[in-house]
């Protein structure tokens, strides 16, 4: 590629609605442009990244026995109505109507049409295990698109998709496309965690997601600090130790004027929040469900959405509050809190010396004890994990990284097998639903994850293996004759021997061209300068470790060509 000739258009200073390293980067050096909120243009250098991600996760894939296809992005309301989640994915769905007032929605994801692809063309046991995946756009209308590539609207990703006889081959599916992933990732040149996560509205029993380690991650991961425990905060559990326990003293009301938080009334009745009860109120489906959790601690969504076997669930909002005078807001507890369901937080169960809410304006209970006092429909574990938590498998403790989601897979089990009657014919003629799996790789989202781990101050620092050129040549003083002929003949050369260079042919100032390379981030860069001029040598330099070295054009090739071998023999092991 020439430079001058190539479509790369910097910016000097970063966009002022981008907010991550990433998003900054990959605007500043021309790698993307924002058509509107959530949705982007992929210039020649980005197409060429996307290309070199994919083309890794398809070998990885081929080689893990899937197949390649395309599946549309266009999908009819039927399919949906079939699996129940036409209703229940919710406003993310971009939704439309043909000309004949059929109903269709943008692919969020592809469960639904490759059920029904396999249900129509496979039968038979002899045609199973089967893996299919493809790469292609989704869409999702996110309520607020943000960090660039991390949270859009319209995004690359690869989803595949397996169909096994029974459990046990599902089992065997996943563990291939965990291990797959695991290889993907590596090579794409970044550092990962596989964690246990929730399932959502994908849904089956279990699922892992796949997290980059880096401070503009939107997840939460907790680690134990002695075994492998991980897990996303949406399902990281903890150890509880011992509830409170209290006097057995009676319970008193205490008149607490214009204090409803749990730090203001703690610190009125001189209790520690752990000491507090705090008594949410959800609308479930359109019924009220009182939620108790310590003072100190928050409730998991994720977690009660498990317990509720819904996600039609949110907090009260100030309409519902007047809905039901019933439930005082800032005063409400569970003493006397009839005809409505109560979850508690496991950690609760047994406590007592407790304070919580009166059901009384500008009053609270003490002496609370759970049991005597009032009683809980269900226990579980419905609080975030934090920072210090004791291990739930062993005597370590929880620390909490952040990361990037990068990929997830599933074991669907039967959800949409039996849903969508997706079944096949067994040895003796028997007609036994698929067991299924699904597993997706953000692509574009693993480019802005690659960044967020391998960049400087400068700009972006591309690993060799998903780098848009792995070579800089930068003539200086392109105009003078003696150093614009050694640019062009070690370009060719390169060229010829199959690497990928970006030969900087602008008639342009050290300063502006130096500052263009940190910029773009290609792993090497050979500078022809006045060395050349003095004693024929040229100037070797690594963007990331920003060590150079003079030598003349000769051992430049030979170094290269053996960083360039490595490198690929490195990766040819690792396909192995």
């Amino acid at each position: 590629m020439r430079q001058s000739r190539t479509f790369i258009p910097t910016l000097r200073e970063s966009p002022a609605d981008a907010e991550i390293a990433s998003h900054r980067l990959l605007l500043r050096a021309g790698y993307l442009r924002r058509v509107a909120s959530g949705i982007y243009e992929f210039l020649p250098l980005g197409v060429r990244v996307l290309r070199k991600i994919s083309g890794i996760i398809r070998e990885e894939m081929n080689a893990a026995g899937a197949q390649e296809i395309m599946l549309p992005v266009l999908q009819p309301r039927e399919l949906w109505e079939e699996s129940g989640r036409w209703a229940k994915y919710g406003p993310e769905m971009m939704r439309l109507k043909d000309r004949a007032e059929r109903d269709f929605g943008l692919g969020p994801t592809h469960e639904e049409v490759i059920t029904d692809l396999v249900r129509s063309n496979v039968s038979s046991y002899r045609e199973l295990p089967m893996n299919l995946y493809q790469i292609g756009s989704k869409f999702r209308d996110e309520i607020r698109p943000r960090f660039g590539l991390m949270r859009a609207r319209e995004f690359i990703m690869k989803d595949a998709y397996s169909f096994d006889r029974d459990e046990e081959g599902m089992r065997e599916s996943y563990r291939g496309m965990y291990e797959a992933y695991g290889r993907i990732f590596s090579r794409c040149g970044c550092t990962w965690r596989a964690v246990e996560a929730a399932t959502g509205l994908i849904g089956g029993d279990v699922s892992h997601e796949f997290m980059v380690p880096a401070a503009a991650g939107e997840d939460c991961i907790a680690l134990c600090d002695r075994c492998s425990y991980a897990a996303n905060l949406d399902l990281a559990a903890y150890r509880r130790g011992e509830p409170p326990q209290g006097e057995g003293k009676d319970v008193e009301a205490v008149r607490t004027p214009d204090r409803r938080t749990i730090g203001e009334v703690g610190e009125f009745l001189g209790l520690q929040p752990e000491r507090m009860i705090k008594c949410l109120m959800y609308l479930v489906e359109g019924r009220p469900v009182a939620v108790l959790i310590p003072g100190d601690r928050e409730a998991n969504e994720a977690k009660l959405a498990r317990v509720f076997a819904s996600d039609e669930f949110r907090l009260f909002r100030e309409e519902d509050w007047k809905k039901y005078p019933t439930y005082l807001q800032g005063f409400v507890g569970p003493v006397g809190l009839d005809g409505v369901e109560v979850v508690a937080d496991i950690s609760l169960q047994g406590a007592g010396g407790m304070a919580c809410g009166a059901n009384r304006e500008d009053y609270h209970l003490v002496n609370v004890e759970e049991g005597r006092d009032f009683c809980v429909g269900r226990f579980a574990d419905i609080t975030n994990a934090r920072e210090g938590d004791a291990c739930p498998r062993c005597e370590g403790r929880l620390r909490m990284e952040t990361g990037i989601e990068v990929g997830q897979v599933f074991q669907l089990g039967l959800k949409y097998s039996q849903a969508m009657r997706c079944y096949y014919h067994d040895e003796e003629g028997v007609s036994r639903p698929m067991y299924m799996g699904c597993y997706g790789i953000g692509v574009t989202r693993l480019m802005a994850a690659v960044v967020e781990q391998h960049h400087d101050e400068r700009g972006i620092i591309w690993p060799l293996s998903v780098a848009p050129a792995q070579l800089h040549v930068i003539p200086l003083d392109f105009q003078k004759e003696n150093r614009r002929r050694a640019a062009e003949e070690l370009y060719e050369t390169f060229v010829q021997r199959g690497w990928e260079v970006l030969l900087d042919d602008r008639e342009e100032s050290a300063g502006v061209k130096f500052a263009d390379a940190d910029l773009l981030g290609m792993p090497f860069r050979l500078v022809i300068g006045r060395g050349y001029d003095e004693d024929g040598t040229v100037e070797l330099q690594e963007r990331a470790t920003g060590q150079g070295a003079r030598m003349d054009a000769e051992d430049a090739l030979a170094r290269l060509e053996e960083s360039f071998r490595s490198f690929r023999n490195l990766a040819a092991r690792d396909d192995a």
